[in-house]
């Protein structure tokens, strides 16, 4: 049987789906029960990702690991326990959690390593691409994926760290910032809002953000997390000159996924340092032996993060006092779906979210 919660569950419930063509849908759902090894969340908070607006949002572009199937969307969830299902004994009802939002096999390599992300399993499903996600008054999410919400976390940060600053995260451990380093961050998105944020409390000594948006390039300078913020791609190699005596930075980090701004993110990494690909989709072409070969730059990809840099992440958030929420713009009711999407979609924003009582 499983654990009740002392609150009344109803029977349905409202959800969102994506069709494409840059709609959404609002469905009414029945209440799931959980099975074996699952928890029944009750939906706090329930962030949009740039993936959700490029892949499934506009037009279901995906296929493999990004294959829309028409399920409740958002793959960015965070909640409190309402309901345990069989054999489920290391949370309780009431906790408050973070998901990892992919479910894997728990037997391929990349499952035990805990990056899940990974996994190529027929069995491999994530939350809002093939199986229901946050946009629900309830999800189900398995025991497993779930990771305790720090007391000095909103729910908000926690539906952030699920995706967005995870990936950031992974990304500047790739480039393994510290005090030593200069970073620069290409696309100022939340992805690129989340990495300036915790790239500054890895020690990098300088921060420079670049995007095309001056929306976001202001949010980035009002909230501290750069030391300079570049609109205008022609200025960015004088910028990155004048910060860093003509070197180069150490580490940078692409979040756009635009060929322009990888290739400058290439082009201004200084000598043996670090470049750092998040941003999805699209291409590059570069000059690999003056980029790559004679800088002996380290090129890396990096995609989302493991339960256990997630789980440390949130450590450190609540060491640091540090509230991923800072680089939210626009909250709004599951009711108001369409209308965030339309933020979101429009690229302007910072992070935006779909947000129920959260703390």
């Amino acid at each position: 049987m499983t654990e009740m919660s002392t609150t009344t569950i109803p029977t349905s419930m409202p959800g969102v789906r994506l069709p494409g063509d840059s709609t959404v849908e609002h469905v009414t759902l029945p209440v799931p029960e959980p099975g074996p090894g699952q928890v029944l969340l009750r939906m706090r908070a329930s962030s949009i990702c740039g993936s959700d607006i490029r892949a499934i949002y506009r037009e279901h572009l995906g296929h493999g690991a990004e294959a829309y199937q028409g399920v409740v969307g958002g793959h960015e969830p965070c909640g409190d326990v309402a309901l345990l299902g069989p054999g489920v004994v290391d949370l309780a009802v009431g906790d408050r959690v973070v998901v990892y939002h992919i479910a894997g096999c728990q037997r391929c390599d990349e499952c035990r390593r805990g990056y899940p992300i990974g996994c190529t399993s027929a069995q491999r499903a994530a939350h809002g691409w093939q199986r229901d996600g946050g946009h629900a008054d309830y999800m189900l999410a398995d025991a497993v994926s779930c990771l305790p919400l720090p007391d000095s976390l909103t729910h908000v940060d926690g539906a952030l760290v699920s995706c967005g600053f995870g990936t950031a995260y992974e990304g500047l451990l790739r480039g393994r910032v510290s005090g030593r380093d200069r970073l620069l961050v290409t696309g100022l998105g939340p992805v690129g809002l989340a990495a300036a944020m915790l790239g500054r409390h890895l020690g990098a000594t300088t921060v420079i953000g670049s995007d095309p948006s001056p929306e976001r390039a202001a949010l980035a300078l009002e909230l501290g997390l750069v030391d300079a913020a570049i609109t205008d791609a022609s200025t960015l190699d004088d910028v990155v000159a004048e910060h860093t005596g003509d070197h180069g930075v150490e580490v940078s980090i692409d979040c756009s996924g635009h060929p322009d701004a990888r290739h400058a993110a290439l082009r201004s990494t200084a000598v043996r340092g670090r470049c750092v690909f998040v941003g999805e989709g699209g291409t590059v072409d570069f000059a690999v032996s003056d980029l790559m070969i004679h800088k002996q730059l380290e090129v890396h990809g990096s995609w989302v993060t493991s339960l256990h840099h997630m789980a440390e992440l949130l450590t450190l958030l609540d060491r640091w006092g540090e509230h991923p929420e800072r680089v939210v713009t626009d909250r709004l009711p599951l009711a108001h779906a369409d209308r965030a999407y339309e933020l979101a979609a429009a690229g302007a924003a910072g992070k935006v979210v779909i947000t129920w009582d959260e703390r």
